[in-house]
């Protein structure tokens, strides 16, 4: 991330009000925040997406390894009944018990 001082933040913001003049350094500053509120929420949503491929990989991951399980108990022991298919699950749904 960028490394601000105190003293840099106060350099800038007297930069700022010499180029922009008192007057409309308010309205700057509240769109500065805006911008800045944008980028977070989308640098949120990214990491949410993100992590959610990250676990639905992982939900595939173990369903498959829990079926070859399965597959290998199955060929020992003829009187389990075969499994049904997984049901695919939805981001952000609780997975069934």
């Amino acid at each position: 991330m960028l490394d601000f001082s105190w003293s840099h933040i106060l350099i800038v913001l007297i930069v700022a009000l010499v180029v922009v003049g008192p007057k409309d350094l308010p309205r700057l500053m509240r769109i500065l925040g805006q911008w800045t509120g944008k980028a977070r929420a989308m640098a949120n949503e990214f990491r949410k997406s993100f992590d959610d491929m990250a676990r639905q990989a992982e939900v595939e991951e173990l369903r498959a390894e829990i079926n070859a399980l399965r597959d290998q108990k199955l060929g020992a022991n003829s009187i389990m009944p075969p499994a049904e298919p997984p049901q695919p699950i939805e981001p952000g749904a609780e997975p069934p018990p």
